[in-house]
Protein backbone atom coordinates (compact mmCIF):
# COMPACT_ATOMS: atom_id res chain seq x y z
CA UNK A 1 0.00 0.00 0.00
CA UNK A 2 1.33 3.45 -0.96
CA UNK A 3 1.64 6.11 1.72
CA UNK A 4 -0.88 9.03 1.57
CA UNK A 5 1.80 11.50 0.42
CA UNK A 6 4.63 9.45 -1.10
CA UNK A 7 7.89 10.99 -2.24
CA UNK A 8 7.67 11.37 -6.02
CA UNK A 9 10.80 10.01 -7.68
CA UNK A 10 12.16 10.24 -11.23
CA UNK A 11 14.96 8.02 -12.58
CA UNK A 12 17.38 9.33 -15.21
CA UNK A 13 19.85 6.83 -16.69
CA UNK A 14 20.75 5.67 -20.19
CA UNK A 15 20.91 2.00 -19.17
CA UNK A 16 17.52 0.30 -19.47
CA UNK A 17 18.37 -2.51 -17.06
CA UNK A 18 19.47 -0.12 -14.34
CA UNK A 19 16.33 1.98 -14.73
CA UNK A 20 14.23 -1.18 -14.51
CA UNK A 21 16.02 -2.28 -11.35
CA UNK A 22 15.65 1.11 -9.70
CA UNK A 23 11.99 1.28 -10.71
CA UNK A 24 11.33 -2.11 -9.13
CA UNK A 25 13.10 -1.01 -5.94
CA UNK A 26 11.07 2.20 -5.71
CA UNK A 27 7.81 0.29 -6.17
CA UNK A 28 8.66 -1.87 -3.14
CA UNK A 29 8.83 1.20 -0.85
CA UNK A 30 5.41 2.30 0.36
CA UNK A 31 6.56 5.88 0.91
CA UNK A 32 8.09 6.28 -2.58
CA UNK A 33 6.29 6.67 -5.90
CA UNK A 34 7.88 6.35 -9.34
CA UNK A 35 6.54 9.21 -11.47
CA UNK A 36 8.92 9.19 -14.44
CA UNK A 37 11.90 7.72 -16.24
CA UNK A 38 14.32 9.31 -18.71
CA UNK A 39 17.30 8.04 -20.70
CA UNK A 40 19.24 11.33 -20.62
CA UNK A 41 19.17 14.86 -19.32
CA UNK A 42 17.17 16.25 -22.23
CA UNK A 43 14.36 13.74 -21.66
CA UNK A 44 14.34 14.55 -17.95
CA UNK A 45 14.03 18.28 -18.62
CA UNK A 46 11.25 17.67 -21.13
CA UNK A 47 9.15 15.67 -18.64
CA UNK A 48 9.89 17.31 -15.32
CA UNK A 49 7.01 19.81 -15.59
CA UNK A 50 4.43 17.08 -16.13
CA UNK A 51 5.82 14.47 -13.72
CA UNK A 52 6.56 16.94 -10.90
CA UNK A 53 9.10 14.78 -8.99
CA UNK A 54 10.22 15.60 -5.48
CA UNK A 55 13.54 13.78 -5.93
CA UNK A 56 15.46 12.86 -9.08
CA UNK A 57 18.03 10.07 -9.25
CA UNK A 58 20.34 10.81 -12.16
CA UNK A 59 23.42 9.33 -13.75
CA UNK A 60 26.06 11.86 -14.81
CA UNK A 61 27.61 10.38 -17.95
CA UNK A 62 24.85 10.07 -20.58
CA UNK A 63 24.45 10.78 -24.30
CA UNK A 64 22.68 13.85 -25.78
CA UNK A 65 22.66 15.75 -22.47
CA UNK A 66 24.64 14.67 -19.45
CA UNK A 67 23.54 14.72 -15.86
CA UNK A 68 25.52 17.81 -14.89
CA UNK A 69 23.77 20.00 -17.45
CA UNK A 70 20.39 18.56 -16.46
CA UNK A 71 21.02 19.14 -12.75
CA UNK A 72 21.97 22.78 -13.34
CA UNK A 73 18.97 23.42 -15.59
CA UNK A 74 16.39 21.68 -13.41
CA UNK A 75 17.64 23.21 -10.16
CA UNK A 76 17.60 26.63 -11.80
CA UNK A 77 13.97 26.23 -12.86
CA UNK A 78 12.74 24.06 -10.00
CA UNK A 79 14.76 24.79 -6.84
CA UNK A 80 12.40 22.66 -4.72
CA UNK A 81 13.32 19.49 -6.62
CA UNK A 82 16.19 17.67 -4.93
CA UNK A 83 18.62 15.77 -7.15
CA UNK A 84 20.81 12.82 -6.23
CA UNK A 85 23.77 12.04 -8.49
CA UNK A 86 23.89 8.25 -8.79
CA UNK A 87 26.95 7.22 -10.77
CA UNK A 88 29.78 4.73 -11.15
CA UNK A 89 32.44 7.45 -10.99
CA UNK A 90 34.03 9.04 -7.93
CA UNK A 91 36.27 11.37 -9.91
CA UNK A 92 37.18 14.41 -7.85
CA UNK A 93 36.20 16.92 -10.52
CA UNK A 94 32.92 15.16 -11.25
CA UNK A 95 31.95 15.12 -7.58
CA UNK A 96 32.74 18.81 -7.24
CA UNK A 97 30.92 19.75 -10.44
CA UNK A 98 27.80 17.78 -9.50
CA UNK A 99 27.51 19.54 -6.15
CA UNK A 100 28.20 22.92 -7.69
CA UNK A 101 25.51 22.24 -10.29
CA UNK A 102 23.00 21.71 -7.48
CA UNK A 103 22.97 18.01 -6.57
CA UNK A 104 22.20 17.57 -2.90
CA UNK A 105 23.76 14.09 -2.74
CA UNK A 106 26.39 12.03 -4.55
CA UNK A 107 26.22 8.24 -4.41
CA UNK A 108 27.93 5.41 -6.23
CA UNK A 109 25.89 2.73 -7.95
CA UNK A 110 27.16 0.08 -5.54
CA UNK A 111 25.08 1.71 -2.80
CA UNK A 112 22.81 -0.69 -0.93
CA UNK A 113 19.04 -0.51 -1.37
CA UNK A 114 18.54 0.53 2.24
CA UNK A 115 21.14 3.29 1.91
CA UNK A 116 19.56 4.55 -1.30
CA UNK A 117 16.09 4.61 0.22
CA UNK A 118 17.42 6.58 3.19
CA UNK A 119 19.25 9.00 0.87
CA UNK A 120 16.04 9.66 -1.07
CA UNK A 121 14.10 10.34 2.12
CA UNK A 122 16.90 12.56 3.44
CA UNK A 123 17.12 14.47 0.15
CA UNK A 124 13.40 15.14 0.31
CA UNK A 125 13.99 16.70 3.73
CA UNK A 126 16.91 18.74 2.39
CA UNK A 127 19.65 16.62 3.95
CA UNK A 128 22.72 15.77 1.87
CA UNK A 129 24.27 12.32 1.55
CA UNK A 130 27.74 11.67 0.19
CA UNK A 131 29.30 8.29 -0.42
CA UNK A 132 32.54 7.75 1.48
CA UNK A 133 34.45 7.94 -1.79
CA UNK A 134 32.77 11.18 -2.84
CA UNK A 135 33.40 12.78 0.55
CA UNK A 136 37.08 11.84 0.34
CA UNK A 137 37.29 13.24 -3.19
CA UNK A 138 35.93 16.56 -1.93
CA UNK A 139 38.35 16.59 0.99
CA UNK A 140 41.28 15.86 -1.34
CA UNK A 141 40.25 18.71 -3.60
CA UNK A 142 39.65 21.11 -0.74
CA UNK A 143 42.98 20.36 0.91
CA UNK A 144 45.05 21.73 -1.95
CA UNK A 145 46.81 24.87 -0.67
CA UNK A 146 45.36 28.22 -1.74
CA UNK A 147 44.93 31.73 -0.36
CA UNK A 148 41.67 32.33 1.47
CA UNK A 149 39.96 35.68 1.84
CA UNK A 150 37.11 34.46 4.01
CA UNK A 151 38.85 34.80 7.39
CA UNK A 152 37.69 31.47 8.76
CA UNK A 153 39.07 30.62 12.19
CA UNK A 154 40.93 27.35 12.69
CA UNK A 155 37.89 25.83 14.39
CA UNK A 156 35.57 27.03 11.59
CA UNK A 157 37.90 25.41 9.05
CA UNK A 158 37.71 22.14 11.02
CA UNK A 159 33.91 22.34 11.06
CA UNK A 160 33.84 23.11 7.34
CA UNK A 161 36.07 20.11 6.58
CA UNK A 162 33.68 17.83 8.49
CA UNK A 163 30.73 19.40 6.67
CA UNK A 164 32.45 18.47 3.40
CA UNK A 165 32.66 14.89 4.65
CA UNK A 166 28.87 14.93 5.11
CA UNK A 167 28.78 14.90 8.92
CA UNK A 168 25.76 16.43 10.66
CA UNK A 169 25.99 18.71 13.70
CA UNK A 170 25.79 15.88 16.22
CA UNK A 171 28.56 13.95 14.44
CA UNK A 172 30.75 17.07 14.18
CA UNK A 173 30.24 17.71 17.90
CA UNK A 174 31.37 14.16 18.72
CA UNK A 175 34.36 14.41 16.39
CA UNK A 176 35.59 17.72 17.84
CA UNK A 177 34.48 17.07 21.44
CA UNK A 178 32.33 20.21 21.57
CA UNK A 179 28.62 20.79 22.18
CA UNK A 180 26.00 20.73 19.45
CA UNK A 181 25.12 24.35 20.19
CA UNK A 182 28.76 25.33 19.64
CA UNK A 183 28.79 23.43 16.35
CA UNK A 184 25.58 25.18 15.30
CA UNK A 185 27.21 28.55 15.99
CA UNK A 186 30.34 27.62 14.00
CA UNK A 187 28.23 26.40 11.07
CA UNK A 188 26.25 29.65 11.15
CA UNK A 189 29.50 31.63 11.13
CA UNK A 190 30.84 29.59 8.20
CA UNK A 191 27.67 30.17 6.17
CA UNK A 192 27.76 33.88 6.94
CA UNK A 193 31.44 34.32 6.05
CA UNK A 194 31.06 32.34 2.83
CA UNK A 195 27.78 34.14 2.04
CA UNK A 196 26.22 30.71 1.53
CA UNK A 197 22.50 30.04 1.85
CA UNK A 198 22.90 26.38 2.80
CA UNK A 199 25.39 23.74 3.89
CA UNK A 200 25.44 22.31 0.36
CA UNK A 201 26.28 25.72 -1.11
CA UNK A 202 29.01 26.23 1.51
CA UNK A 203 30.56 22.84 0.67
CA UNK A 204 30.46 23.61 -3.06
CA UNK A 205 32.11 27.00 -2.51
CA UNK A 206 34.75 25.50 -0.20
CA UNK A 207 35.67 22.98 -2.88
CA UNK A 208 35.73 25.58 -5.63
CA UNK A 209 37.84 28.03 -3.64
CA UNK A 210 39.93 25.28 -1.98
CA UNK A 211 39.42 26.76 1.45
CA UNK A 212 40.54 23.72 3.48
CA UNK A 213 44.29 23.26 3.67
CA UNK A 214 44.64 21.19 6.82
CA UNK A 215 45.50 17.51 6.58
CA UNK A 216 43.58 14.91 8.56
CA UNK A 217 45.67 12.74 10.83
CA UNK A 218 43.14 9.97 11.41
Amino acid sequence: MTAPNPIRVMIVDDHDMLRSGLALFIKTCSDLELVGEAANGAEAIASVDSTKPDVILTDLIMPDMDGLAAIKFIRGRHPNIQIIALTSYNDEVLVRDAIQAGAISYLLKNVSIDELATAIRDAHRGKATLSREAAQALVNSAQRPTASTYSLTEREQQVLELMIQGLNNAEIAAQLFISRSTVKKHVSNVLEKLNAASRTEAVALAVQQRLITTTRTN
